[in-house]
């Protein structure tokens, strides 16, 4: 990245493009000095990890124009200006960015986008990429969040589901199943109610899938309706807005086991942790579902 600046404005050549980027000083992460600068190349090495998940994905951000503890907005059309390398596809009157090179996520980021969160589903497809189970804590921090996590971890083991825990940067977790092609939200809907109501059964002091957050009380919710067409949960490696500069991590279950702490994993830690670990979720193979949806229609009859 060739990088020129003063104090209030600064270019950088990115893959033969040029980025302007306003006030690469602004902190955005005041109490750990991220700068706008620090973001850029911290967004830059997570850029082959990010991009993975975003790409052919309709993408939603949100803005944070003075850091991650000031006024936010959600940003789904593509802001004005759009410069000519930035990809757009339209989705129910709604013009998204396609995030699918580096100096678009550069872009992005130059506008204090601190949060990424695409679509389930790829650009112009109906049926869902990957599965995910979103577990979300009422209390935060919730201390039983990885408990939670194992838990259900389980139970799709014991469904013979392969599936990857990652933080989601803020107080949740969320069960990453890599699956074959050809299943539709509808299905992947019937075992995510499935597999809920089995653990609130099992854990009734620990789970809910209760949709009022007013009525949860301190349970913790399992959320298997998120994952639906046109919606969207934050990226895998997805910086987020919180103190800590979290990033949504892919965990090992053995770090779920031993209780990791979700600030661990920051955009200043990342870096080091791909380097030796890769991307985790690339290390489970498309899961076949067919056995378990089987079970299901012939448990109702």
């Amino acid at each position: 990245m060739a990088a020129a600046s003063n104090n209030n404005k600064g270019t950088v050549i990115i893959e033969g493009e040029e980025i302007t980027i306003s006030n690469p000083q602004k902190l955005l992460w005041p109490e750990l000095g991220i700068t706008k600068i620090v973001y850029l190349e911290k967004l830059l090495k997570l850029a082959p990890y990010l991009l993975e998940y975003c790409r052919d994905r309709y993408l939603t951000t949100i803005r944070f124009p003075n850091g991650y503890a000031d006024k936010s907005f959600y940003q789904k059309n593509a802001p004005e200006p759009t410069p000519h390398f930035v990809k757009t596809a339209v989705l129910e009157g709604i013009q998204y960015v396609h995030l699918d090179s580096v100096p678009t996520l550069l872009w992005l980021g130059n506008l204090a986008c601190l949060e990424f969160h695409p679509s389930f589903h790829r650009i112009g497809e109906q049926l869902p990429e990957e599965w995910l189970i979103d577990i979300d804590p009422t209390l935060d921090p919730e201390p039983r969040i990885m408990e939670a996590a194992e838990i259900i971890g389980e139970a799709l083991d014991r469904m013979q589901i392969r599936s990857v825990p990652k933080t989601s940067g803020a107080t949740g977790v969320q069960i990453y199943v890599p699956i074959e092609r050809g299943y539709t939200f509808e299905q992947l809907r019937k075992i995510g109610f499935f597999v809920a109501n089995y653990c609130v059964q099992k854990h009734p002091k620990l789970f809910t899938i209760e949709r009022l957050k007013k009525d949860r009380g301190t349970l913790i919710y399992i959320d298997y309706l998120q994952h639906w067409y046109g919606k969207t949960l934050s990226a895998p490696y997805t910086p987020r807005a919180r103190k800590d500069a979290t990033v949504s991590a892919p965990l090992h279950w053995e770090e779920v086991a031993r209780r990791c702490d979700p600030r661990e994993f920051t955009l200043l830690t990342m870096e080091s942790r791909l380097a030796e670990q890769g991307d985790l979720i690339k290390q489970v193979p498309p899961q076949k579902l067919d056995q378990v949806l089987a079970f299901i229609e012939s448990a109702k009859s």
